[in-house]
């Protein structure tokens, strides 16, 4: 690791310069190939192991993809957010530990954010199969109604919908094998739902900014000052909440958040031991 110069500070360091660069061009090229009916991100997002669209090199190729090409705000307000705070961040890492290690530690905090996600994927999709195949054993609208209650689905239209008319029809015939048509159609959905930004590897950057410099203070909407070290585990906390309320309509991967930040603090750990005095 290379000590810490002012003198040879770089605003923009080369690492951090290439990989805004490069994310940038990635949401261009989806934009561009959006507007002649190709999603990227069906062939470079991350996509759970059991999708037909899963691919081995998804687990890199996410950290470049940023939003949808079908809704251009959002996706330029992901990407703004994820590379402001790696330059932000990120260029001070860089510049004190080199570019070879910078992108190591980007690299690998991103690629176990992935596997921490898929893991928590592989979990959940578990517990809805098992759920869906028992509810099949003996559909009834008293199930019908945990089942969607259980699994955040009570707040989609189309299971609202099916309640409605369940409820004031009880001998709705078509109704079962209807409501086992809606929920294998919606898991087949979701299965093949894509995971993209480099939010896995940022928030890795993150917690090894408040890990190196804990005092430092950070000016929340430059207005409200907060130590580093309490942004983080504040931070980190409300991913943990988020992830385990698993609110209906959230999108969000904190899971993957959460994995960039516990791959940085082991990394961390591994590099303090063998250069136990060239931390800050």
């Amino acid at each position: 690791m290379q000590e810490f110069r002012p003198s040879r500070f770089q605003i923009l360091p080369t690492i951090v310069k290439n990989l805004i660069i490069i994310n940038s061009l990635m949401v261009l090229l989806q934009y561009v190939l959006g507007q002649m009916g190709i999603d990227l991100s069906d062939y470079l997002g991350l996509h759970y192991w059991h999708s037909p669209l899963y691919k081995p090199w998804q687990l890199l190729t996410h950290m470049f993809m940023h939003g949808s090409p079908y809704d251009l705000n959002l996706t330029l307000l992901h990407l703004f957010s994820n590379m402001f705070a790696l330059w932000m961040f990120g260029s001070i890492l860089e510049n004190i530990w080199g570019a070879k290690r910078f992108l190591t530690f980007y690299l690998v905090c991103g690629l176990g954010a992935a596997l921490l996600h898929l893991g928590v994927l592989g979990y959940e999709f578990h517990t809805f199969e098992n759920a869906f195949y028992n509810y099949q054993q003996n559909v009834t609208l008293d199930k019908y109604l945990l089942f969607i209650q259980q699994n955040n689905l009570d707040s989609f239209a189309p299971f609202k919908q099916l309640e409605a008319y369940w409820r004031s029809n009880p001998s709705c015939i078509e109704c079962a094998p209807h409501s086992v048509t809606l929920i294998s159609k919606y898991y087949g959905e979701i299965i093949n739902e894509a995971t993209v930004g480099a939010s896995g590897a940022v928030f890795g950057i993150l917690f090894a900014f408040g890990y190196l410099f804990p005092n430092t203070l950070l000016y929340i909407y430059f207005l409200f000052p907060i130590k580093a070290k309490y942004f983080v585990a504040f931070y980190a906390l409300f991913e943990l909440y988020l992830g385990v309320k698993n609110t209906a309509g959230d999108n969000v991967a904190h899971f993957a958040h959460l994995g960039g930040m516990l791959v940085a603090f082991i990394l961390l750990k591994v590099w303090n031991k063998q250069i136990r005095n060239r931390f800050f």
